[in-house]
């Protein structure tokens, strides 16, 4: 998504993060039954099929679907698109790298969430490493809004890790990012993937956060395609998208897409997870 707001973030009660969370549960369940289905000769417009019968099965709403005009429930990126690729007749292959992005909508509170897959096998060691430096990233940006003051300091700790195990590779796209996310899929604040000047607002409790970084290989140019959705990289590389949204509570964060929470992930690098609002 774009980087437009100003306004002042959403700040949740715990009743409402529970509500998020149901709908962020909901939403890792879509993401794990369509990696399931992810293979040579699916069509991209078959998994976006899916993606919308078990979210309507489950009395829940796409939100992506009809948003400014968005014509399917989830995005899907093949390759060199990076996001907001639109599903339809392309037949995946052996190798391709495919983000899926997406998000439902519970009573009324969104979630959003996006994950990077290969194809079968990596065709190749930078492909591996592009998937791989980008999933991190987006660990090391949940892992420093558990300490941090600023949201500013989760796009910081995301180019740090990108500098350090990149090696200048791979490239940030600055004219998009995560944003807050609550009864509305995009709200304020911004969240950026890189250092910026503007330390932006205090994290408090009740602040929900979709952290969202996405790198390409080799430089960071790109085009909008005929459609004004698709976003594919100019410069010969291939592209990574992931996403979580999070909530920040009085006991600490919790990873709303996360099927435990990110309790897991986020014992793996040292930081407690807050009990889950829904004790999944």
């Amino acid at each position: 998504m774009s980087l437009l707001r100003r306004e002042r973030p959403e700040i949740k009660t715990p009743e409402q993060i529970s509500l998020m969370r149901r709908s962020g549960l909901l939403l890792s369940r879509v993401h794990d039954m369509l990696a399931d289905h992810i293979r040579p000769g699916v069509t991209t417009g078959e998994l976006d099929r899916l993606a919308e019968e078990m979210i309507r099965d489950e009395g829940a709403l796409p939100n992506f679907k009809g948003y400014q005009g968005y014509p399917a429930t989830v995005c899907i990126s093949v390759n060199e698109v990076i996001v907001h690729g639109i599903p339809g007749a392309q037949v995946l292959q052996e190798g391709d790298l495919v983000s899926i992005d997406g998000g439902c909508i519970v009573e009324g509170w969104h979630s959003d969430a996006a994950r990077t897959h290969v194809v079968g096998e990596f065709r190749s060691e930078a492909d591996r490493h592009l998937v791989e430096v980008t999933r991190e990233a987006l660990w090391q940006g949940i892992v420093a809004l558990a300490s941090a003051r600023r949201v500013g300091e989760i796009g910081a700790a995301i180019e740090d890790h990108v500098d350090a195990e990149a090696l200048g590779e791979l490239c940030h796209l600055e004219e998009f990012g995560g944003h807050g996310i609550g009864t509305a899929m995009h709200q304020a604040p911004d969240v950026m993937n890189f250092r910026t000047r503007d330390r932006g607002p205090r994290i408090v409790p009740g602040m929900c956060l979709a952290i969202e970084p996405m790198l390409v290989q080799g430089p960071a140019e790109w085009e909008m395609l005929a459609d004004d959705w698709t976003v594919r990289a100019t410069g010969g590389g291939r592209a990574a998208h992931v996403e979580h949204s999070t909530a920040v509570t009085e006991q600490g964060i919790v990873v709303l897409t996360a099927a435990d929470g990110g309790a897991s992930e986020l014992a793996a690098r040292g930081v407690a997870a807050a009990p889950d609002p829904l004790g999944a």
